[in-house]
């Protein structure tokens, strides 16, 4: 059983963790803020979260929003990964990409549907770099495939973007607004306890 006692000062378990060179702690200790009590993440990464209108200029290059942009530079060294959604990009910090990728690849893909879904999130996986002034290019076939105009939303979801055409993401806001809450949803027992 490990036994810490904490300081008076901010205090984080994964370094702790690394200080005692302990990589099977370490794996399965997540990081917490003592004087907070709340998750900061392996390298202090903070979550993604807000949404921003954007524009993609004539070559498919976006300005990733400046409030993002040390975490994202600390975090991946100004590498992201994009893939395709359903209706949307999903942009992703290249460490935060590595492991939903690594997860996905460990479903067996004997299931028809998590073949399909290997092949499209696989197969669209593009890497991005975030140049001297925040920018990333992303590629054409990506904007295609998501109907991205000049016009863009990026929302925050925690450990990755959605990017979304402006028009498209209204559209969709809006349907979700007007309605019915319960109307042919199914909760998931997850959120049964959540609050808003």
């Amino acid at each position: 059983m490990l036994a810490l006692s904490f300081p008076s000062r901010p205090f984080s378990l994964l370094t702790y963790c690394h200080t005692k060179k302990n990589d099977l702690t370490r794996k399965y200790l997540r990081s917490y803020s003592v004087e907070k009590w709340e998750i900061v993440g392996e390298s202090g990464f903070s979550m993604i979260r807000g949404a921003s209108k954007i524009a993609l200029d004539t070559k498919g290059r976006m300005a990733i929003p400046s409030r993002y942009r040390d975490a994202l530079t600390s975090r991946s060294g100004g590498k992201l990964v994009a893939s395709v959604d359903r209706e949307c990009l999903l942009i992703y910090p290249e460490p935060d990409w590595e492991e939903f990728e690594r997860n996905l690849m460990a479903v067996p893909n004997v299931n028809p549907v998590a073949r399909r879904l290997q092949q499209i999130m696989m197969g669209y996986a593009t890497d991005l770099r975030m140049d001297a002034h925040g920018r990333v290019l992303i590629p054409k076939e990506l904007r295609d495939v998501a109907g991205l105009g000049r016009r863009a939303m990026l929302l925050g979801q925690g450990n990755k973007f959605e990017l979304w055409d402006e028009d498209r993401w209204n559209a969709k806001r809006d349907e979700w607004f007007a309605a019915d809450p319960g109307e042919g949803l199914d909760l998931p027992a997850e959120l049964g306890t959540l609050t808003f």
